[in-house]
């Protein structure tokens, strides 16, 4: 079956967790012991069943009500499976919202009907668009706390489809729903006869999702050379990694990037055995039919539509440290399998969150800000944009000195390629 990945996202208090642990046990996929073990830990509340706490499984998270970490759930039904990212709604873990979405195919971003569009509601759907989330199910929560209120409804679904009518989205659904009583969850509810549309979760198993790859842009990031020590194998050597995009065969032209090395894949191994064809995402080994020097954090690439090769990028950049970026921080970018010292020469500009227009010249950038900035590596860097290709168009910048992960990018343009 179809494998969708999906997060829920949305401000603080939206009922995410309540939302998927509706899914879940409305859906019947919970075994016994999972529902006797939330029976047990609800009754100690004394108010029903909480069904967020088949998400929410970190004890500070129980305490304080709301998500911190990305909770992974995985659940499926006779038409599809489904891989959820829960994330979490406060602004301040606005970043692990960020590592649930780089992945995701379909956004389902929560609205309570009685707060409306929120600043948060906001940043998320900006970070859905960036991130290139296709399909975004807006899901406007609590209805039963507003008597499901048509004009209330209508209020937010034409506020939040105003709000992304430039985004990029192939398509906006809103729902009106109660993840608490489990209104247009898995069953659709007669409380809102002006809904005509599909529960969630039937909206789930019919969404079509398209995975674009162009077969002729073919990427392997090299993590590893492989040279056995069986004295039978002495003259092996192959490249392992995963094939991110695009197909590769013997016999094909490749470059490999940034050293710019022209050859021939000679074969290519899976599992120790020969295979006709290597694509996305596969992890192989490809050997070359010449004799070249290629390490870990290059890029073989097919010669007629290699990536991009600069020392210096252009991307948007969502800020995750507490201690605001300010221009010539030097930082580690980590991009696909390399990872190279870089400085951040320029900010050029800052997402306002409120209309996602860019405000020119701020100082510095602050926890959860999104900017557009200028980087400058210490050694050229193979990569497409990341409208291209997600893999080797986005990058992570990591403090050398703590080894902690301070932002995460991608990749809009190069400036003077190298």
């Amino acid at each position: 079956m179809e494998l969708l990945r999906f997060i829920t996202c949305g401000s603080v208090d939206d009922g995410k967790s309540t939302l998927i642990g509706r899914l879940l046990y409305d859906s019947k996929t919970l075994l016994r012991d999972q529902v006797a073990a939330l029976e047990r830990s609800s009754a100690k509340g004394g108010n029903g069943l909480n069904l967020a706490l088949l998400t929410d499984g970190l004890r500070a998270e129980r305490e304080q009500g709301i998500t911190i970490d990305v909770a992974y759930k995985y659940f499926a039904t006779p038409r599809r499976t489904f891989i959820i990212a829960d994330t979490p709604g406060h602004v301040q873990y606005t970043r692990n919202m960020v590592t649930g979405a780089s992945t995701a195919d379909l956004a389902v971003l929560l609205v309570d009907a009685r707060q409306g569009v929120l600043e948060q509601t906001r940043r998320h759907a900006y970070l859905a668009s960036l991130l290139r989330i296709p399909h975004v199910v807006l899901a406007v929560n609590k209805m039963d706390a507003v008597d499901w209120s048509h004009d209330v409804y209508r209020r937010i679904r034409d506020q939040f489809l105003s709000l992304t009518s430039a985004s990029g989205f192939a398509d906006v659904h809103a729902i009106p729903v109660s993840a608490l009583e489990g209104d247009n969850v898995v069953e659709s509810s007669p409380r809102a006869p002006y809904y005509d549309g599909p529960p969630l979760l039937r909206y789930l198993e019919e969404i079509v999702v398209e995975r674009p790859s162009d077969p002729d842009r073919s990427r392997l990031p090299v993590q590893l050379v492989l040279r056995p020590s069986d004295p039978a194998l002495q003259d092996y050597r192959a490249y392992a990694g995963e094939v991110t995009s695009g197909v590769f065969r013997p016999g094909d032209a490749v470059v490999v990037l940034p050293s710019n090395i022209r050859t021939t894949i000679a074969g290519i191994d899976r599992y120790g055995e020969p295979v006709d064809e290597a694509y996305a995402p596969m992890s192989v080994a490809i050997r070359l039919r010449d004799d070249v020097d290629v390490g870990r954090g290059e890029v073989i690439a097919s010669a007629e539509r290699p990536p991009r090769v600069s020392q210096e990028i252009t991307a948007r950049l969502c800020w995750m440290a507490e201690r605001p970026l300010v221009p010539r921080t030097r930082l580690l970018v980590r991009q696909a399998t390399a990872s190279v010292p870089g400085i951040v020469t320029a900010i050029e500009s800052l997402v306002d969150i409120h209309s996602f227009a860019d405000l020119p010249g701020p100082a510095q950038l602050a926890l959860n800000e999104i900017g557009k900035v200028r980087i400058k590596t210490a050694r050229p860097l193979a990569f497409d944009t990341y409208a291209e290709e997600r893999t080797t168009g986005a990058f992570v910048l990591v403090d050398e000195a703590s080894n902690g992960t301070v932002a995460a990018g991608l990749i809009t343009a190069e400036e003077s390629p190298t």
